[in-house]
């Protein structure tokens, strides 16, 4: 499963950034910092279910894994070497534009890097420890929270690549309870506030692979065309509450999710890219940054994202 589960915030009181201007973002009720938030082909791994939002609950200040971001000066900042999770991008663009980010997760030392890095480039993190497949540890730990203003379900993977006569039935399980009611799950515990609140922001996190199953991938595909379907029957849902719903299904990116979809064969996950420039987990988090900066009267729907080198599931053009 991918690093960062959940980014969920809070309005926060609205306080000027080091250039003078105010925390506010179009859109927001007015105080807060802003929060915004492959199988073989197909999408970036998921595993990881983000927030984002304002969060200005002066005194609970945490959610899944995630982040929460206030506006700063500072440009988002440089991570580490090596492939970045994609749950770590949309958590440092987010804390740079200004959100205070609560990042959650299952590896408390991951979050705890991400937190260092955040807090290193003086915005702020709080990090929570659990798995969105409990929904018991998910309300334990989600309910506290105050007003969110943005929520990324990011959480997600694939396991496995066989046929479906030979499939790992754990490893569809795994899905299912990660993709679908993992997402499902942390909705439930965060849409009520941002209904509370007069509105918000949720992101899903889906895959080309909900529009466009391929062999091999039965049960994922499945997976993500549930994430296609809740995230369009979530628009209709809190449509008169005034709260945003987008999905991103992103092509080919590159993060842990083949390595974790081949159960760590890295040789056989790193085959999946050769010779394509694939996205990164910081292209994911410049898309879901630029929706949510967007005025009030205006939504996007859905967004599909692609390497250049890919027009689909089934077309990837490799330079070698």
């Amino acid at each position: 499963m991918s690093e960062i589960t959940q980014l969920i915030g809070s309005p926060a009181s609205c306080r000027r950034d080091p250039g003078g201007g105010t925390d506010t973002e179009p859109g927001s009720s007015g105080n807060g910092r802003r929060q915004t938030g492959h199988p073989p082909r197909d999408s970036f791994r998921h595993g990881s279910t983000q927030t984002y939002s304002r969060y200005s609950d002066e005194k609970t200040g945490f959610g899944h894994r995630g982040h929460i971001g206030h506006r700063t000066r500072h440009g988002a900042p440089a991570g580490p070497g090596g492939i970045r999770h994609h749950g770590d991008g949309p958590a440092l663009r987010l804390a740079a534009e200004g959100y205070d980010i609560i990042a959650t997760g299952r590896r408390s030392e991951r979050l705890e890097s991400l937190r260092r890095e955040i807090e290193a480039a003086g915005d702020r993190c709080t990090t929570l420890t659990f798995d969105v497949r409990s929904e018991e540890a998910v309300r334990r730990n989600l309910e506290p929270l105050g007003r969110v203003d943005l929520l990324v379900n990011n959480a997600g993977l694939a396991a496995g690549l066989e046929h479906i006569d030979k499939g790992d039935t754990a490893d569809w399980d795994a899905m299912i309870d990660t993709n679908v009611k993992g997402l499902l799950y942390v909705t439930r515990v965060i849409t009520p506030k941002m209904v509370a609140a007069g509105g918000g922001h949720v992101f899903n996190i889906g895959s080309i692979a909900g529009t466009e199953p391929y062999e091999n991938g039965a049960v994922y595909c499945a997976s993500k065309h549930a994430v296609h379907a809740i995230s369009q029957a979530m628009r209709a849902d809190l449509l008169a509450s005034g709260i945003k719903v987008t999905e991103i299904r992103p092509g080919m990116v590159e993060t842990e999710f083949s390595e974790v979809r081949f159960h760590g064969d890295k040789e056989r996950a790193d085959r999946v890219y050769d010779g394509v420039e694939p996205l990164t987990g910081d292209d994911i988090a410049e898309a879901i940054a630029w929706a949510a900066q967007l005025p009030a009267h205006m939504t996007v729907n859905e967004m599909v994202l692609m390497p250049s080198q890919q027009a689909g599931a089934y077309y990837t053009h490799r330079k070698n």
